[in-house]
C-alpha cells in the first residue's frame, strides 16, 4: 500500500500531465460534496446495465479496504446507491466511489465525508436483478479500467494509471513536483513569455 499513500500526494493534474487525455475520466464525473481531499487506491471494477444497481450492492462486500469502486453505468434515470451503501463501504474501509451514473442521499453522503465521484445526484433508485461479473474491464467516464489500476481523484477530476505503469508513473510525478517546487514564479514566467513569443512569431503574429 506504500503507493497508494504516495499517489494521494500527487495532484492529477500532474498524472494528467504525464498521461494524457486518454486516462483521464471526462468532467461529468466529479466529487458531490466539498472542499473533497484527494484519494488514491486500486480499482474495484463494477459494471451495472441501466435501472439496475446490484452488483454495485455486492460490491461494498467484496471490494478490500483501501480499494476504489469504480462503478460502470451511464444510466442517468436511476441511483446506484444511497447513505447505508455508503456508510457500509466506508466502515469496511473502501476508499471511495468512481461512479458513471448517479447517487441518491447525497446530504447523508456529505455528512459522512465519504468521496464519491458521479455524474449527479436522482432520488429514484434502481432495481436489484442483473448479476453481472466483477473486476472485470469497464469504462468510466470514457477511460478504460481494469481491477488493480490506481485510480487517482481529487477537485480537478479522475485520473486512471495503469496497473503495470504504477511505479514508472509515480517516479516521473515525483522528478516532475520537485523541478516545479525549485521553479521560481519569476523563472517560470521569463520561460514562459519566451515560449510563447517563439510560437505567436512562427505564426507571423505581430503585436
Amino acid at each position: 500500500m506504500a503507493d497508494v499513500d504516495a499517489f494521494t500526494d500527487i495532484p492529477t493534474t500532474t498524472l494528467a500531465d504525464l498521461l494524457g487525455r486518454g486516462q483521464v475520466m471526462d468532467f461529468g464525473i466529479r466529487p458531490l460534496w466539498g472542499p473533497v481531499p484527494r484519494v488514491a487506491g486500486p480499482a474495484f471494477t463494477v459494471r451495472c446495465p441501466p435501472g439496475d444497481n446490484l452488483m454495485l450492492h455486492a460490491a461494498i462486500h467484496r471490494a478490500g479496504p483501501g480499494s476504489v469502486v469504480v462503478v460502470e453505468s451511464g444510466d442517468l434515470d436511476h441511483a446506484l446507491a444511497g447513505g447505508n451503501v455508503c456508510a457500509v463501504a466506508r466502515r469496511r474501509g473502501i476508499t471511495a466511489f468512481v461512479a458513471d451514473g448517479l447517487i441518491r442521499d447525497l446530504a447523508e453522503i456529505r455528512e459522512m465525508r465519504f468521496p464519491v465521484f458521479a455524474r449527479g445526484v436522482i432520488p429514484i433508485p434502481g432495481t436489484k436483478s442483473a448479476a453481472r461479473p466483477l473486476n472485470e474491464r469497464v469504462r468510466c467516464g470514457g477511460v478504460d479500467v481494469d481491477a488493480g489500476d490506481m485510480v487517482v481523484a481529487d477537485e480537478e477530476g479522475v485520473v486512471v494509471v495503469p496497473g503495470a505503469r504504477r511505479e514508472e508513473v509515480l517516479a516521473a510525478a515525483r522528478t516532475k513536483l520537485a523541478e516545479e517546487a525549485a521553479q521560481s514564479l519569476d523563472t517560470w514566467e521569463s520561460a514562459h513569455r519566451a515560449r510563447i513569443g517563439r510560437i505567436l512569431a512562427d505564426q507571423g503574429f505581430e503585436g
